[in-house]
C-alpha cells in the first residue's frame, strides 16, 4: 500500500537555481539602488560647498590680478609702463612654468611608479 504524504512536492534544483539567480539579481539591483541614492544624498549635501569654493576661487583669481596690476604700475613708476608690464608678465610666466613643470611631474604618478609597475606585472606572471 502506498501512503500518500501530506507534505507538498520539493523544488526541482533547476527551480531552486532560478529562483536564486532572481534573488541574486534582486540584491545586486538593491545594492546598486543603495550606493546610487548614498552618492546622490552626498553630491546634494556638498553641492553648496562646492559653488562657495568656485566663488573663492573667482574672488582669489580677481584679486591676484589687481595684485599684479598692482605691481606693474609700480614698476611702471622706475622704467616705463610697456616695460614695466613685460617685465611683470616675464616673472610670473617664469613662476608659471615653474609650477607646471612641477605639476605635470606630480601628475606623472597617476601611471604608477616603477615598484608598482614591477609589482603588477610580476602579478600577471603569476595569473
Amino acid at each position: 500500500m502506498d501512503a500518500q504524504t501530506s507534505r507538498p512536492s520539493e523544488p526541482t534544483i533547476g527551480e531552486l537555481f532560478g529562483r536564486l539567480a532572481d534573488e541574486g539579481k534582486s540584491f545586486a539591483r538593491a545594492e546598486a539602488n543603495l550606493y546610487r541614492a548614498i552618492a546622490m544624498r552626498r553630491v546634494g549635501l556638498a553641492k553648496s560647498g562646492a559653488v562657495a569654493l568656485v566663488a573663492a576661487l573667482f574672488l582669489v583669481n580677481a584679486a591676484l590680478v589687481a595684485l599684479m596690476v598692482g605691481l606693474a604700475l609700480q614698476i611702471a613708476k622706475w622704467t616705463g609702463p610697456a616695460l614695466g608690464g613685460l617685465i611683470l608678465f616675464a616673472l610670473v610666466g617664469i613662476l608659471g612654468y615653474v609650477l607646471v613643470r612641477f605639476g605635470i611631474g606630480k601628475l606623472a604618478a597617476l601611471g604608477g611608479d616603477a615598484d608598482e609597475r614591477a609589482a603588477l606585472a610580476a602579478g600577471e606572471k603569476m595569473a
